[in-house]
């Protein structure tokens, strides 16, 4: 099952990847611009697709050479139709030309999920031959030559974006999210690193709760708890502030996974299908319909939203690739929920679990079909939930992209910058590592 679904999720890059500049479709749909981030999973599902057999070796090197040379080469100009600047990306760009998409900012986490893409490949890909060797001179030159300090804000803190018509965004990254890679990188550069103080501005706003008997370190939606843990082996590994709390990050996450599971199992707002075994909230697509009566109240529905428990927002939309992506935190509890979304979904390909979400409450605009599908599914795939897939699962099946990233001098410099220690952390670096 769990072969299926990775083999799956891998072939979305395969297929929607534009081959000349390795740029990467956001979504699956029909004219889609390409995502940056995507393209950073993209290039870190090369290793997984290679090791698995699913490409070649020559393949997935070409098309990762295609990919950073097209970024190395870009128009770093920041004009409103440029790739980016100061070594960052537009968050979409175009899949042709490569240039902005929209009117959307230059975003660091998408920069740093791009880039994290990048150094997993250069982990990789260490062969002593012209194109390996060009690969990697190509991903440390791209990684030195972004300005983190450029978006550091007076206070410390490292702010979301920046528009070329209006500037940098008036809000930072604050309160604990998937941003602990984009810290761990900036700190880690050796050419433009963010000052010490960044990281504990950032920690000093966590929220620690205590929610259904738990303590854990607070976020509503599952992606949060999941993102940098595809590149990052947080098992045993600590700052400051998981010392003070006996924890760490994986064990947190462990924590938030079961959390969720309590919310579905208690399921406050009374929504169809929540149960021990049916449960993930996270960002992700929902329906787009008007008010529906739900246990005696009139229920909004909203679309593309980050979806948390317990506070919210939730309008009974289930995002099968978060749930996925938690198996290397707690099998114990997942692998049941994805039998169960396979049912529900009752399509050979799993499709309820490799799309955005679900929702039983709301009514499919098409018959069921004759294998009895029943509810609100969400059209197409989208590249982030894709990717997640892929390296999570691979991450609980063999460890490889946290064995790849424990050898990258410049995120073992961030960690380090960032107080962590311990675990794989004290073991002296093999020479010769990226």
């Amino acid at each position: 099952m769990l072969d299926a679904l990775q083999r799956a999720a891998f072939d979305y890059f395969v297929q929607h990847t534009n081959q000349e500049n390795g740029l990467v479709a956001d979504t699956s749909r029909p004219g889609s611009h390409a995502s940056i981030a995507v393209v950073g999973f993209a290039l870190s599902a090369c290793p997984v697709g290679i090791e698995r057999g699913w490409i070649a070796r020559a393949d997935a090197l070409r098309r990762c050479l295609a990919t950073l040379r097209f970024f190395e080469l870009s128009d770093q100009s920041g004009r409103p139709d440029s790739t980016g600047c100061h070594g960052f990306y537009f968050h979409f760009l175009h899949m042709d030309s490569g240039t902005r998409a929209w009117r959307c900012e230059v975003s660091l986490i998408d920069t740093a999920l791009l880039l994290a893409g990048m150094l997993t490949a250069a982990a990789y890909f260490t062969a002593d031959t012209p194109d390996e060797i060009e690969l990697r001179a190509l991903a440390d030159t791209l990684y030195r030559r972004v300005d983190w300090r450029w978006a550091q804000r007076q206070d410390a803190a490292v702010v979301h974006g920046w528009k070329p018509e209006s500037g940098f965004l008036n809000y930072g990254w604050e309160g604990y999210s998937e941003a602990i890679l984009l810290y761990a990188l900036g700190l880690g550069s050796p050419t433009h690193p963010l000052t010490a103080a960044s990281f504990c501005a950032w920690t000093d706003t966590y929220q620690w709760e205590n929610l259904y008997g738990i303590d854990f370190l607070f976020a509503g939606p599952l992606f949060i708890h999941q993102f940098s843990h595809a590149w990052i082996d947080f098992r045993g590994i600590r700052d400051r502030f998981m010392r003070e709390k006996h924890c760490d990050y994986f064990e947190n996450s462990r924590r938030a996974t079961y959390v969720q599971r309590e919310y579905a199992i208690r399921n406050p707002r009374g929504f169809v299908g929540y149960a021990e075994d049916c449960w993930g909230l996270s960002a992700g697509e929902g329906p787009s319909t008007p008010r529906q009566r739900v246990a005696g109240r009139r229920q909004p529905f909203y679309g593309y939203a980050a979806r948390g428990v317990p506070y919210g927002p939730d309008d009974g939309t289930l995002c099968g690739p978060a749930v996925l992506a938690s198996l290397v935190f707690a099998p114990e509890i997942v692998l049941p929920a994805v039998r169960r979304m396979f049912t529900r979904g009752a399509v050979p390909n799993g499709r309820v679990v490799r799309t955005s979400g679900f929702n039983d409450t709301v009514r499919s605009n098409t018959p069921s079909d004759a294998r009895g599908a029943r509810g609100w599914i969400s059209e197409g795939h989208f590249g982030l939930d894709q990717g997640m897939i892929v390296l999570m699962v691979e991450n609980f099946r063999s460890g490889l992209l946290w064995r790849l990233l424990r050898g990258s001098v410049p995120l073992r410099a961030g960690l380090h910058r960032a107080s962590f220690r311990g675990g794989w952390l004290a073991d002296r670096l093999t020479e010769g590592k990226q």
